[in-house]
């Protein structure tokens, strides 16, 4: 409720918020037909589209870290973004005629081939080290970044290409951002698949005690992660750390379970890009910041905050109150799958699974 509360108040001064003024009684008394149509036609839609992003992207990188169990996997260190970038590349070169559809089609097969293509890179990997999966995926992201910027030298398309690299919702009006819209539906899928996915995410053979389908849900939660960031990345451009550092928050508070979480990472990501948004639009207002390098500073501090902490508390979460209602040292998740009450029971389970994997 208090994140749904922020988000109210925050969006209510991001629709009054801009380099022309224009207020309640203006539009009440309805003499200013311009500052109408500015409300309606371009704050509106931006407000629209900056809640779509932030709710899509913060829960396309809540599925993509349950499902590869890393907290530091997201659309951005997923090769996700760059895939839908270099998808967009393709349309313009081989399709320069055509419009935001084929682009759009391009953008979303190359999201989903490409995420696919890094989660089967780390299913490959014996010693799945936390930072050593993101780093596989910021390298191949880095490579498909490469071959895209040379397909746009080669095409003459790099003035064209670079509005989707630095994300920006100034020019977001009425007719060019309904596809963001899409974020909604996949959003409710997500939210009705979220036990599969926690299932998933506890590997290939829990699944399959479970009678849950592996294969299926792993390319059904990495399609509607991939189709979420090609969406916001045709219709806004690139914005990074959302998918990253908003779950990874949420998480200190309400664990890792994605059935309790997906709501509050849904209004905390929609909280977050409104605020940046909104500092974006004031620093040196009437004129704007992109949306991508207020996050970028916004999220890198925050994500040094998160780091300190790990490694002075590890995964201990926060505790609301004095008697908060997970023990202390764990998450809800982690008491929930396990089923003991006291941690020092699950340290002995944990050290006897290492062990019989050590004697395999």
């Amino acid at each position: 409720m208090l994140l749904f509360c922020l988000v109210l108040i925050f969006s209510v001064a991001s629709l009054f918020s801009g380099a022309i003024d224009i207020g309640v009684s203006s539009l009440l008394a309805g003499g200013d037909e311009m500052k109408l149509k500015i409300f309606l036609l371009g704050r509106i839609p931006r407000l629209l589209a900056i809640l779509c992003t932030g709710i899509g992207m913060s829960v396309a990188g809540l599925i993509m870290q349950q499902l590869c169990m890393n907290k530091f996997v997201s659309p951005t260190t997923g090769a996700t973004i760059q895939s839908a970038q270099f998808g967009i590349a393709l349309a313009m070169m081989f399709f320069p005629k055509m419009g935001l559809g084929v682009r759009t089609f391009f953008a979303f097969a190359m999201a989903v081939a490409g995420t696919l293509i890094f989660v089967f890179f780390v299913q490959r990997i014996k010693v799945k080290d936390m930072v050593l999966v993101p780093l596989v995926g910021i390298m191949f992201g880095n490579i498909i970044g490469g071959v895209t910027n040379f397909l746009a030298f080669q095409g003459e398309i790099t003035q064209q290409l670079s509005t989707y690299f630095s994300g920006s919702f100034a020019l977001i009006i009425q007719g060019n951002y309904e596809l963001v819209h899409l974020v909604v539906p996949l959003v409710i899928i997500a939210f009705l698949y979220a036990n599969h996915f926690n299932i998933v995410g506890m590997g290939q053979d829990f699944s399959k005690n479970l009678g849950i389908n592996y294969n299926f849900i792993l390319i059904l939660g990495l399609s509607i992660s991939a189709v979420i960031t090609a969406s916001v990345v045709v219709v806004v451009g690139q914005i990074s750390y959302i998918g990253l550092i908003v779950p990874n928050i949420v998480a200190l508070f309400k664990g890792d379970k994605i059935r309790g979480t997906l709501i509050d990472t849904a209004l905390f990501g929609a909280l977050f890009v409104l605020v940046c948004d909104l500092i974006a639009r004031t620093v040196i207002m009437p004129y704007e910041i992109p949306i991508e390098l207020v996050v970028g500073i916004v999220g890198s501090c925050i994500f040094i905050l998160m780091l300190f902490y790990r490694l002075k508390h590890g995964k201990r979460a926060i505790r609301l109150g004095k008697k908060g209602r997970h023990r202390e040292g764990y998450s809800h998740h982690e008491h929930r799958f396990c089923g003991y009450k006291h941690h020092h029971q699950y340290h002995r389970r944990q050290r006897g699974r290492m062990e019989v994997m050590d004697n395999e």
